[in-house]
């Protein structure tokens, strides 16, 4: 983008009483237009580029950090549409339930993160986690979907900026607070024991069944959330352990538990 040249050498006129700065005809002499040396025109001409790099960059900040999130809120509200609209279906009879759907398993809701449910899709793959989702992990360390009954961790991940940014106040969790996962038929309803506030991205040990670091030692019915951190980075992760304390079936009116109201 050039910068607008729109009033460059254009000053306001002023009234002068003296006839020292008029002319023999009673006209003021035109005086000459100073040319721009080749120093003054080299930085005149880098100047433009700073300030079209700078517009170039905040746009593509605006991008990032705010026009993704719009595009990825909008298309995981039309996959969380499809999860509900099926869910109800089934209850009609329709069919068995499906804990493996390409639309997403589930809603989680973390109160002390956000109001808001983040719909729980397969896969922690770019394509998967820019649609505004969260995603269970299937590599490196597969997760236990909580729908199994089995011990192990269900273990997921979210973008802390853009693209929806479902886990971008995961940082204000803290130990105590409750984690719910809400399926068709439960509410799986836990409690956070630890928190990692910082670790390398290779530390896959965090994911597995018994997540290393957290403080347990046996085999559990544990959540694992995970993010990168600091905030608008990608160099460490952020981590958060929770633990199943109880289940709910879910009513005709899917009443939430305490927890959610």
């Amino acid at each position: 983008m050039r910068s607008s040249t729109k009033g460059r050498g254009n000053v306001a006129a002023t009234t002068d009483d003296t006839e020292e700065h008029i002319g023999t005809r009673g006209r003021a002499p035109r005086r000459g237009r100073r040319r721009m040396g080749p120093l003054a025109m080299a930085i005149s001409f880098f100047g433009e580029l700073l300030i079209t790099a700078g517009v170039l960059l905040g746009l593509f900040v605006v991008y990032s950090l705010w026009w993704t999130n719009v595009l990825a809120d909008r298309e995981a509200g039309k996959q969380a549409d499809k999860v509900r609209d099926q869910w109800a279906q089934q209850s009609d009879g329709g069919g068995p339930v499906s804990y493996d759907s390409k639309d997403g398993i589930g809603f989680l809701h973390v109160p002390a993160m956000s109001g808001d449910e983040i719909l729980v899709e397969k896969g922690t793959s770019m394509k998967v986690l820019n649609d505004g989702v969260a995603g269970y992990y299937t590599d490196p360390v597969k997760a236990t979907l909580p729908t199994s009954g089995k011990k192990g961790n269900f273990s997921l991940a979210a973008h802390r900026d853009g693209h929806g940014a479902k886990f971008h106040n995961i940082h204000k969790i803290e130990n105590g607070d409750p984690i719910v996962f809400e399926t068709k038929d439960k509410w799986y309803v836990y409690k956070v024991f630890n928190i990692l506030p910082e670790t390398s991205k290779f530390n896959v040990d965090v994911l597995a069944k018994v997540p290393k670091g957290s403080g347990k030692t046996k085999a559990g019915h544990y959540i694992t959330l995970t993010t990168c951190t600091p905030i608008y980075t990608s160099k460490y992760r952020y981590v958060v352990w929770g633990e199943l304390v109880r289940t709910e079936k879910v009513d005709d009116q899917r009443t939430p538990p305490k927890e959610l109201q």
